[in-house]
Order: structure tokens, then sequence, then C-alpha cells
């Protein structure tokens, strides 16, 4: 839904950076080639209210350009959350699962074993859920 209030913002969220500045980009060229110049004009006249007032005249083709790019932003932005979603479903390893043979928790290298969501390996704790991490170094002063 960020994807509505200005495209690219979820893309931000999804943390896909490149396809966040393109949509934003995108967007600031569509308005640049359809909004008429009055509308610009209004606004630096009048501000917002004068921009609110030239936005009332925009034709057909201005309303339904900038809808059709917040509308294919957003649906580019759900397709990529599915697609991540999926990704993480289809791992061997189901991140939080016990091993049964330690009762350690098991993750992917690099996954939080509690939500399984990427980490960052300079932390000891996830930025996510903020789980602390054992660490190779904390592991083995645990067992001295």
């Amino acid at each position: 839904m960020l994807g509505f209030l200005y495209p690219g913002l979820g893309h931000v969220y999804l943390r896909k950076w490149v396809r966040a500045l393109s949509w934003f980009v995108l967007a600031l060229a569509t308005a640049a080639l359809v909004v008429p110049d009055a509308a610009y004009q209004a606004f630096q006249a009048e501000g917002v209210s004068g921009l609110m007032e030239a936005s009332e005249s925009f034709g057909i083709e201005v309303t339904l350009s900038l809808l059709a790019i917040r509308v294919l932003n957003v649906v580019d932005a759900y397709m990529v959350a599915a697609r991540q979603a999926s990704a993480a479903a289809v791992a061997d390893v189901t991140p939080g699962e016990a091993d049964e043979a330690n009762g350690a928790v098991v993750s992917e290298p690099g996954e939080c074993p509690a939500c399984g969501k990427e980490l960052d390996e300079d932390l000891d704790f996830c930025p996510w859920c903020t789980t602390r991490l054992d660490t190779g170094a904390d592991a083995d002063a645990e067992s001295t």
C-alpha cells in the first residue's frame, strides 16, 4: 500500500533500492511529461491550493497516466514480495526448526534462527527481531 502514497515506497520497504529509485524516477518523469505547465505555474503562485485547483482541470489522459504508474508500481511491489515469500518457503531447512540430535535451532547461513530474515554479519543480534546471536567466540567461551 506504500506504493499508492508514492511510487517506490513499497520497494524501499522491501529493500529493493534500485527498483525503488527506478519507480520514483519514472513517476517524476511521467508527471513532468503529462502535467500541464499551468499546474506548475499555479503551484508557484499559490502553493498547494493553486495546484489543487489546477488539478481539477486535468484531462482524463493525465489522470490515467499518473494512476497507471501507481497501480503498476503496487503490482510490481506485490509480485516482488510474493516472490521473496515463496523463496523463503521453499528453502530446504526451515528457519526455527529444532535439530533433534543436539536440540540446537537450525537456520540457513546468514539467516536469523528466530525469524528467518537476513542477518548483518557485523552484528551479534538480529536487526529484525533483536534476538541475541551466539557467535563462535561466545560459544567457545561458554564451552570452556
